[in-house]
């Protein structure tokens, strides 16, 4: 009887957990024969591994043991899940029948598909899987030729990636050399779309200013052509760029998703930017599914998340964004396991100001009714978690003919957000709180006796909340904003002018 073992690393959600991928070969006469048995928690991509396995080394002139192999994946009460545990497999196997020497293979994850004719292909999550292999004190990696370089982004890992099953076997047989895969050259950084490209609207400018420097929900109500998939599009010119942390983060959602293979060699720095469309179901906007992986929202983390034309959405949909707009991340909760996938992002809805959707207001023919049933597609409690709504006019004429150069381009207006962003941590962390973003303070605090505002300050949010014509959620996002809009104009705590502002803005009108 041979006995061997060999490391991988599956993803369960965002975590990585390293299994341990073990193999029995012993002879067996009868039915047994030339059988593999699985035991552990594999998927069925996972049991289908053994048809990849034998035609790969068959493939690679390399001979399936004729015994029966028994495997077990480690820890058994987890889920192994996905092809990454392919090699593993092949190598393992190999090395309980002593067909190769498993010395080389001492502190090494090997985490790869194998294709039918024995070549290494990518599997998705690789960049989160190795930063768990590392923590886990793993050495060396060996991956796929498409994978080397997201791989390499790892410090402390040699990152090997054989083109093949054979290449991987003459190696551990020391009849060849493996070079150790190096990061690729610093790509130059996309550039973003920038609001110098728009003309005209100051107040729909101002509103994604105040947006962007607190981290607050939006919606825009406008006519076709007004140019709220513009503004919305270059709302990530002005967010800071990522931290180191914030772009593993970031970079894993997407290499989880299958989005950063195939030669990326950079971690993604620019606050990412989603807009999926309206048949979008709930799995593909908060994660799940048949294969599980962040959706739409968990990829808009420490960006911008676009639902356009919201009332076409369908109202279960976008419901379920009211869960992660409180908490910041998703939960998908299975038979097996719960996953968590970070979704701390900038919601902007847009919508067209009726069903008929006009270019000029005059031109709608909606009865009032019809207009009513239409914004009634999206939710109250919903609509409820947006901070602030704008309504976006078609621009004049005289501004789309302006000259290039009277538009504000994005730059001077990212380091207003940033400089608020900076005023905003430092109160909250001199505070002793982790809070970084006016948004992200709960309500409570803001109304404590160390931040509550005088009433002089608050009157108007007093008052509308006497009427009902706020919610006490929608109290409090106007103490955030008024916060915010402190921030930007310079004072230490909102005055009665910032709550006025901050109210006008929370409702989408003048308060008379």
């Amino acid at each position: 009887m041979g006995y061997s073992r060999t490391d991988t690393v599956c993803m369960i959600g965002t975590a990585g957990v390293v299994v341990t991928v073990e193999a029995s070969v012993f002879k067996s006469g009868g039915k047994h024969a030339d059988t593999v048995r699985m035991s552990g928690l594999p998927d069925s991509v996972v049991n289908q591994a053994q048809t990849r396995v034998r035609s790969a080394m068959a493939n690679s002139s390399l001979r399936f043991p004729d015994k029966s192999v028994s495997v077990n994946f480690v820890p058994a009460s987890l889920p192994t899940t996905g092809s990454a545990a392919d090699l593993a497999l092949a190598i393992t196997i190999m090395t309980a029948d002593e067909m190769v020497p498993g010395d080389r293979l001492t502190g090494a994850v090997l985490l790869a598909e194998l294709g039918l004719d024995g070549s290494l292909r990518s599997v998705p999550g690789t960049l989160p899987a190795l930063l768990e292999a590392r923590r886990a004190g793993f050495a060396t990696a060996i991956v796929s030729p498409e994978n080397a370089d997201e791989a390499a982004l790892v410090d402390g890992l040699t990152v090997l990636a054989p083109r093949n099953l054979a290449a991987l076997v003459a190696w551990l047989h020391g009849q060849a050399d493996l070079e150790p895969a190096a990061p690729g050259r610093t790509a130059p950084a996309p550039a973003l779309p920038d609001l110098a490209d728009l003309r005209g609207q100051p107040r729909a400018r101002r509103a994604l200013e105040i947006a962007a420097a607190g981290g607050h929900h939006m919606f825009m109500v406008g006519p076709p052509g007004a140019g709220k998939t513009m503004l919305a599009e270059r709302l990530p010119s002005i967010l800071p760029p990522l931290t180191d942390d914030e772009a593993v983060e970031v970079t894993s959602l997407y290499s989880l998703r299958g989005r950063f293979t195939g030669g990326s060699a950079e971690l993604i720095r620019a606050a990412p930017f989603e807009a999926p469309h309206h048949s979008m179901t709930i799995q593909a906007l908060i994660g799940g599914g048949r294969h599980p992986g962040p959706g739409s929202l968990a990829l808009a983390h420490r960006g911008v998340l676009f639902v356009d034309e919201a009332p076409e959405w369908r109202r279960e949909v976008l419901d379920s964004l009211r869960q992660p707009l409180e908490s910041g991340e998703v939960l998908v909760r299975r038979a097996e396991s719960t996953l968590r996938y970070p979704a701390r992002m900038l919601l902007v809805l847009a919508a067209n100001p009726c069903p008929c959707a006009p270019t000029r207001p005059i031109e709608c023919r909606c009865p009032p009714g019809e207009r009513k049933r239409y914004f009634g597609r999206i939710s109250r409690p919903l609509r409820d978690r947006i901070d602030l709504r704008i309504d976006v006019e078609a621009p004049a004429a005289s501004a789309i003919l302006a000259d290039v150069a009277d538009a504000e381009p994005s730059g001077p207006v990212a380091k207003r957000v940033a400089l608020a962003r900076e005023i905003a941590a430092a109160r909250w962390s001199g505070a002793g709180e982790s809070w970084r973003l006016n948004s992200e303070v709960p309500g409570p605090a803001l109304r404590s006796p160390q931040w509550r505002l005088p009433a002089a300050a608050t009157g108007t949010a007093d008052g509308l909340l006497r009427k009902e014509r706020i919610t006490a959620r929608g109290y409090d996002r106007i103490l955030k904003l008024a916060w915010t809009l402190a921030d930007l104009r310079g004072h230490d705590r909102p005055t009665a002018d910032d709550i006025d502002s901050a109210a006008e803005l929370r409702l989408g009108y003048t308060i008379t």
